[in-house]
């Protein structure tokens, strides 16, 4: 039987639960249902906030478990006691925070890197993520430590929506998504 996924509220700053270092998830812990349930509603609560990534401290629990979906890969990553390594290259990019709406601020990141955890079936993996992949794993994981982009960013500054030609034909009765741009 499938269960049902459901959007959960998502913490925003000063929560004092985003500044904690979340405790790690055991193996009987992985395979609870309400482990799964937990997924599950993550997932939901990313795709409907929209948003590419999220951290279980960022629904209120403080657990090593993050799910992201960037751009055209098939599918989303759902990561358990996610550890990253083999850091590669340097870019600095605006990057936002569904725990800080309406804010961005410049962060610099690893280019590539290789993340290892586990999958909610407990399974181990490991895989090189390079580009936004790599950027947003290094975001989620720094929600795993407490550490929010206020920390890190330069240049803080509010999202401003950019009237685009997407925007325009949504306004004209077709549907499609603004961008936002820093």
């Amino acid at each position: 039987m499938k269960r049902q996924a459901y959007v959960r509220r998502i913490l925003i700053e000063p929560d004092p639960l985003l500044h904690k270092v979340a405790k790690k998830v055991g193996d009987l812990e992985l395979r609870m249902p309400l482990t799964q349930q937990l997924i599950d509603d993550m997932l939901a609560t990313m795709y409907a906030a929209p948003g590419i990534g999220l951290a279980a401290p960022q629904v209120g629990v403080a657990k090593r478990i993050v799910v992201v979906h960037v751009g055209d890969d098939p599918q989303a990553h759902a990561i358990v006691n996610p550890v990253l390594s083999d850091f590669e290259g340097e870019v600095v990019a605006p990057e936002g925070c569904l725990s800080i709406p309406g804010k961005v601020g410049d962060v610099t990141r690893a280019e590539r890197c290789r993340v290892s955890g586990l999958e909610r079936n407990g399974k181990k993996t490991s895989f090189l993520a390079e580009g936004m992949l790599a950027r947003c794993f290094q975001h989620e994981v720094d929600h795993l430590d407490g550490i929010l982009i206020l920390d890190k960013a330069q240049n803080i500054r509010d999202a401003v929506p950019v009237e685009t030609p997407e925007k325009e034909r949504e306004e004209e009765g077709n549907t499609s998504v603004a961008r936002i741009e820093a």
